[in-house]
């Protein structure tokens, strides 16, 4: 059994008995590999984003969180590889790191001989130069309207002064060259747009602002068509 059909395995072995645990030595038994092999196996998938966590004890072992995983999926292998090459879209904007979760989520479940083709097909595929420099983004950043915390910022002007604020993240605004963190700006007392590769230093705080709305009539934005995300 090669590597991806293996990875595939465990996780389906342990969606079968969750929320009971497995050992690696039952596991490395089941698989006919080293429990080094196994414990090296479950960290991948750990690291991918599969939900398996460890029980210490005796009667411990690794375990999936069976409500935080999703079932086989019939995904193709064309449309694994249409995702990957579609993510490339995403570079320099908030939603990278989350988006490269998601598709090893989607790739980890699907089936061994789907997954196996989609990496083949994926190794087959090369894209020359890149879309662009894009600036790195910090996790901080990225993770903002999720973690709810006022963020302190240091920001940068068009002449490189910085100040320092504290802001209450309430949303982005994304253009082909440049993405915003639209946030509460306690410094101006008012709602500002921080172009993201000006923001020279972040840390979260653990303060947890009161609640505010970002209504469309609060982006007063003087030029181009603004469009707001759905999913569907």
């Amino acid at each position: 059994m090669n590597r991806t059909d293996r990875l595939y395995a465990l996780v389906e072995e342990l969606r079968a008995v969750a929320p009971r645990p497995r050992s690696a030595r039952w596991l490395a038994g089941r698989f006919e590999v080293s429990v080094r092999t196994v414990e090296r196996d479950m960290n991948a998938l750990q690291q991918s984003g599969v939900p398996i966590y460890a029980e210490a004890g005796r009667t411990g072992g690794y375990c999936l969180d069976k409500a935080r995983t999703l079932p086989p999926v019939n995904l193709t292998p064309g449309e694994a590889v249409a995702m990957a090459v579609a993510l490339r879209g995403l570079e320099g904007t908030p939603f990278r790191v989350t988006a490269g979760a998601a598709l090893r989520k989607l790739v980890a479940v699907m089936q061994g001989d789907d997954a196996a083709a989609a990496h083949e097909l994926a190794g087959r595929i090369h894209l020359l130069g890149e879309a662009g420099p894009t600036p790195s983004m910090p996790r901080m950043v990225t993770d903002a309207l999720s973690t709810r915390r006022v963020l302190r910022i240091g920001y940068g002007d068009r002449e490189g002064a910085v100040t320092l604020r504290e802001i209450e993240p309430l949303g982005y605004v994304g253009k082909p060259d440049h993405w915003y963190l639209m946030a509460w700006c306690r410094l101006r007392g008012a709602l500002r747009a921080f172009r993201i590769d000006r923001i020279t230093s972040v840390s979260v705080t653990a303060e947890v602002p009161a609640p505010r709305s970002l209504r469309r009539e609060d982006l007063d934005i003087p030029y181009g068509v603004l469009s707001q995300l759905t999913l569907s």
